[in-house]
């Protein structure tokens, strides 16, 4: 019998926080079809596979392992209310460096039908404290890309600061695309 896998639960007003398991498979899946052309032009071009249980399967036993292993803390935000579980966004604080590094980056998503009402703010300002009180990070680091103002707004609300901006900084929706460097450094390091 495999050994269950401990992994944090965040808790917030009206949201949990969780890293999702193969289990889950097929809320995230769920989620991404729901959300497929919303996120589209946030991500990189999606192949076939990624549209099935099987890759969730896979790609969520992964996450647990990646956690197990301090490489990262991928979050599915799930509604507190709701015994059904269905995912409502994500948060993955990915690419964790020790050393004199101790960072990471901070990615996110959010359901089309669950946007304006401060629901990730509220994650992140839990996430975000989880990572740097838990786990010890120094730094988080979050880029996007210039149009995209709701993301520029929801960083600097965090209290993250520009630092630059990368040109054709990631392959995303099919093109390389430019992106604005923010990072939020763990105020009680300064």
């Amino acid at each position: 019998m495999a050994a269950k896998i401990k992994t944090p639960l965040l808790t917030t007003e009206r949201l949990h926080l969780l890293v999702p398991g193969p289990k889950d498979a097929r809320h995230m899946l769920w989620y991404v079809l729901e959300n497929r052309d919303h996120l589209a032009p946030w991500e990189p071009v999606r192949f076939q596979a990624y549209f099935t249980e099987e890759f969730w399967r896979q790609e969520l036993a992964s996450a647990q392992r990646e956690y197990l292993d301090g490489l990262s803390l991928r979050l599915a935000l799930v509604e507190s209310g709701d015994s059904g579980s269905p995912i409502v966004g994500t948060a993955n604080f990915r690419n964790i460096v020790r050393g004199v590094f101790q960072a990471c980056h901070l990615g996110y998503s959010l359901d089309h039908r669950f946007q304006g009402r401060g629901l990730m703010q509220e994650a992140l300002t839990a996430a975000i404290a989880h990572v740097f009180e838990e786990l010890g990070l120094h730094r988080v680091m979050a880029n996007y890309m210039p149009h995209n103002e709701r993301s520029a707004r929801l960083l600097q609300r965090l209290g993250f600061t520009v630092e630059g901006q990368a040109k054709s900084y990631l392959f995303l929706d099919g093109a390389w695309r430019d992106h604005v460097l923010t990072s939020l450094v763990n105020p009680k390091e300064g």
